[in-house]
């Protein structure tokens, strides 16, 4: 079992939470504690709008005990329709996420039974929001997320998986079930990508100058996702018409072999070089000089849908999709090489990106 960073920095926000509640010498600062652990995010940015959004829920949480108890008392069924009210307000303001911390500042607060019930109510308050920016401070200043690194690494990995996957399929050395089970787990395994994506995403930067190389780097690895997205449906296609591919002549099967490999490599090449271990210097002309351009491949393609369709056979129409997804896959790579050279050249000295040794 892994312990993640969310993981510790939950429990350093607990601690600092009850730690200045004491300090401060609030009455239960267990309730501290308590607000801590719901606001712990995974990124600065959701962190950030989730205290604004603990804030607004919390008041609401706050001000409805506060007027329930005032006019109706604190009896059990006064507790359940104020929270009933609280929740109704909270979804209205489309912060629904924050219901969970909101009823325990309101339960914490109705349930109190003293004739300073403001001040009690006032103090609840205060310890609840004590552990709100506690867990927002831990998420500042403790463990950074890097999910630039995590987002390379999985795509890193996933694509060269993918591409031995290729390798072994237009070779015919694939067995059709195990081939079957790890597609679908390539297809979570790419929705893991979008997910880290999307919070390397949410991440902000601090200077201009860094906002502006952020830019270009998402939109370096969004062109990365769907690249990679476009080898998925070539593995996808040469399983699905792996039958049709193995009756065509060798010769073209031969062709189909070579330049997936040569565009393999091309893929491969640029991930390197994007991650600095290929010179930048390096362009798609001097990579990807081997592989045949899409007239070419589409002339001896069309050649066999053409002999196919004289034999009314539709395994010539299946080369089609094969084909289709080749050049698809050329052209994102083409842009992808495009991308990756314009960010070199203007973010030269940002472009440092560390390949992890395992999954975080």
């Amino acid at each position: 079992m892994k312990l993640g960073a969310r993981v510790l920095k939950t429990g350093i926000a607990i601690v600092l939470a009850l730690y200045l509640a004491e300090l401060l010498e609030l009455p239960t600062p267990i309730f501290a504690g308590i607000a801590a652990a719901f606001v712990v995010q995974p990124t600065i940015y959701r962190s950030f709008v989730s205290i604004l959004e603990h804030i607004q829920a919390n008041l609401i949480g706050a001000v409805v005990a506060v007027v329930f108890v005032l006019l109706f008392g604190n009896h059990v069924v006064v507790i359940g329709f104020a929270a009933v009210i609280a929740i109704t307000i909270i979804l209205k303001l489309r912060i629904e996420s924050t219901i969970g911390l909101a009823l325990v500042t309101l339960i914490a607060i109705m349930e109190v039974q003293n004739e300073d019930f403001i001040t009690f109510a006032l103090l609840r308050f205060a310890a609840i929001m004590l552990g709100v920016l506690s867990s927002f401070i831990v998420n500042m200043i403790f463990i950074p997320p890097k999910y630039e690194n995590r987002l390379f690494h999985h795509i890193s990995t996933t694509t060269d998986d993918m591409i031995k996957w290729i390798r072994l399929s237009t070779r015919h050395a694939t067995e059709h079930q195990l081939l079957k089970k790890d597609i679908e787990k390539f297809k979570e395994r790419l929705m893991k990508i979008d997910q880290i994506y999307l919070l390397y995403k949410e991440e902000r930067g601090i200077l201009k100058k860094n906002s502006v190389a952020k830019t270009r780097k998402l939109v370096v690895y969004r062109q990365m996702i769907s690249t990679q997205r476009r080898s998925f449906e070539i593995l996808k296609r040469l399983h699905r018409f792996e039958n049709d591919i193995h009756h065509v002549p060798e010769s073209l099967q031969m062709i189909i072999q070579e330049q997936l490999d040569c565009l393999m490599s091309y893929h491969e090449q640029l991930l390197m070089r994007f991650a600095g271990k290929i010179k930048p210097s390096i362009d798609n002309v001097q990579i990807n000089h081997t592989c045949m351009n899409h007239k070419e491949l589409t002339d001896i393609f069309m050649v066999e849908v053409n002999k196919a369709r004289d034999e009314e056979e539709n395994s010539g129409y299946h080369l089609l999709h094969v084909l289709s997804a080749m050049l698809e896959y050329e052209e994102h790579l083409s842009h992808l090489d495009t991308l990756i050279a314009s960010m070199q050249c203007y973010h030269h000295e940002d472009q440092e990106v560390q390949l992890q040794e395992r999954d975080i």
